[in-house]
């Protein structure tokens, strides 16, 4: 996993990759999400297909390809600040290595049936909580596009984990930065923050099966503060066993 990591944040440009080494433990375990997923089923890679809804020009996709899944569709509108201050021009990373790129607001547009329903895994890394509207209808029309048995995941930043509860007495724990909300035309920060009970409503709402809820610890390895990393560090073991305390929440369910 490590090589085949290194292989692919090495074809991003110089002013974006230092951004991609520090995202690779997360990208590897959203792999490994995916590829024991997989074994579990029996399934050839070759043969399976994936897609990736908000992904932006993050390496998940290109990834997927590298570890050999047979097709890969990555959905975003592309619009954040690293679009605009890059360019389009950064996903041909993701066009060579075989993803199929779909520029469409899907709040706005909603899903292409027209992708077919077909599909083993859809992810959703790190992105409902930055749409202005709800994700009931896309999720559904995702369920919709998985093949029987398939696999939907989704990651979430926790509301209540266990810094923000021992912060926020102090008058600490914003979600998001005044001069991204204040200063930016368009707001692209985080709107409603999920915990672990609203992914079991979200599961219980897509009927799906054998879900089971993982939390990891992102957002504190990459905190600006040398404490938060460190003091992360020590308890990430622990706080893995609650994940109603962690940072990032996973829910993965079947169809």
């Amino acid at each position: 996993m490590q090589k085949v990591l290194l292989d692919v944040v090495a074809q991003y440009p110089a002013q974006v990759r230092a951004a991609q080494e520090r995202d690779m433990p997360r990208m590897a375990y959203q792999a490994r999400l995916l590829l024991d997923c997989m074994e579990r089923s029996g399934k050839d890679l070759r043969n399976c297909a994936v897609m990736d809804i908000g992904g932006g020009v993050g390496m998940f996709t290109p990834l997927c390809r590298a570890l050999g899944f047979g097709r890969v569709v990555l959905i975003d509108d592309f619009r954040d600040p690293v679009n605009e201050e890059i360019g389009d021009g950064i996903l041909d990373i993701h066009r060579r290595a075989g993803v199929e790129v779909l520029t469409r607001d899907v709040i706005k547009d909603g899903l292409l049936s027209e992708l077919g329903s077909d599909f083993d895994v859809i992810t959703c890394f790190a992105t409902i909580e930055h749409w202005h509207h709800s994700p009931k209808k896309v999720l559904h029309q995702a369920w919709g596009m998985l093949k029987p048995q398939g696999v939907l995941i989704i990651s979430v930043p926790n509301c209540v984990n266990l810094r923000k509860r021992l912060t926020v007495p102090f008058g600490y724990g914003k979600w998001s930065q005044m001069r991204d909300w204040y200063e930016s035309e368009r707001f692209r920060g985080h709107v409603r923050e999920p915990d672990v009970e609203d992914l079991w409503y979200i599961a219980r709402d897509l009927r799906l099966k054998n879900v089971r809820i993982e939390g990891r610890n992102w957002a504190g390895f990459s905190s600006g503060s040398p404490l938060i990393r460190w003091c992360t560090g020590l308890a990430d073991s622990l706080l893995r066993l609650r994940p109603s305390l962690c940072s990032d929440l996973y829910m993965i369910g079947e169809k």
